[in-house]
């Protein structure tokens, strides 16, 4: 078999959260071109969802919205079973959830780091166990990825609590993916660098968005289709023998200042 057939979704069913926009919008999208048909969750009232949704479905494949609150006290496990109702199967899950206030780490309020924790941490924890279950219920495996951050890696100043919850994502792949290969459920992880989203948008200006490309090794700040490649390769049948991994996307983010025109001189001996 090639790898094209291999990367190829064809009757898969995957419920991708976040889906209205960014990185989980491109999740989704690259996942239809493969093939896959999808239930997709963003926030109530969500009209970038229902976009993504027209845009699924004039790719020829299904598209299934769920409206609900992945934070909520029932969100991860009505969404998914709000996916079986909808696509009787979850063949693939992507968990997408994640919440973060910058504020330095003296002065981080106690409900925002709750909030942050519950967010993108719990949230994550349920949506992979619920979806787990149903798949070891049906019996035919499946495929979990969890989108972490280079944070996990990487002390951001301000970003005490979201790194920690991320770095937190990181061990859960890995003890999930120890938990479930009897179930043949492979679980791997994707650490994005610093990417090109709306959120990113509303956060930082145009201009600096703009000059910290530049500075980073590519050249340019990572795009959501980036990430969604790197996605639909982790959930097809071309990953089977992955699991347990986390793999950055970055760009060469991380090792930004380890390149030699970064630098400190050094002097030539007399």
């Amino acid at each position: 078999m090639s790898l094209f057939e291999m990367i190829r979704l064809d009757g898969r069913k995957a419920l991708v959260t976040g889906a209205g926009q960014g990185i989980g919008r491109a999740c989704a999208l690259e996942l239809a071109r493969c093939g896959a048909d999808l239930v997709l969750n963003d926030r109530p009232g969500s009209e970038e969802l229902l976009e993504t949704v027209e845009e699924i479905r004039s790719l020829g494949r299904e598209g299934w919205p769920v409206e609900a609150d992945v934070f909520s006290s029932d969100g991860p496990e009505s969404i998914v079973r709000d996916a079986m109702e909808r696509a009787g199967a979850i063949d693939i899950l992507i968990s997408n959830p994640a919440y973060s206030v910058r504020c330095g780490f003296l002065d981080y309020p106690l409900d925002e780091l709750d909030r942050t924790i519950e967010g993108t941490f719990k949230s994550g924890f349920r949506l992979c166990q619920a979806a787990a279950r149903q798949m070891v219920n049906r019996g035919r495996g499946g495929k979990i990825l969890l989108i972490s951050s280079v944070q996990a890696e990487m002390p951001f100043e301000g970003c005490a609590p979201y790194g920690a919850a991320k770095a937190a994502l990181n061990h859960l792949t890995h003890s999930m993916s120890v938990e479930l290969v009897s179930h043949r459920i492979n679980v791997n992880a994707i650490e994005p660098g610093w990417i090109d989203t709306p959120n990113e948008r509303r956060i930082f200006s145009d201009a600096v968005i703009n000059a910290a490309g530049t500075d980073l090794p590519w050249g340019r700040l990572g795009l959501p289709e980036d990430i969604g490649r790197a996605a639909a390769f982790l959930v097809s049948d071309a990953a089977e023998y992955i699991t347990g991994a986390i793999l950055p996307v970055d760009g060469g983010f991380r090792f930004k200042d380890m390149r030699a025109n970064t630098q400190p001189k050094v002097v030539d001996p007399e």
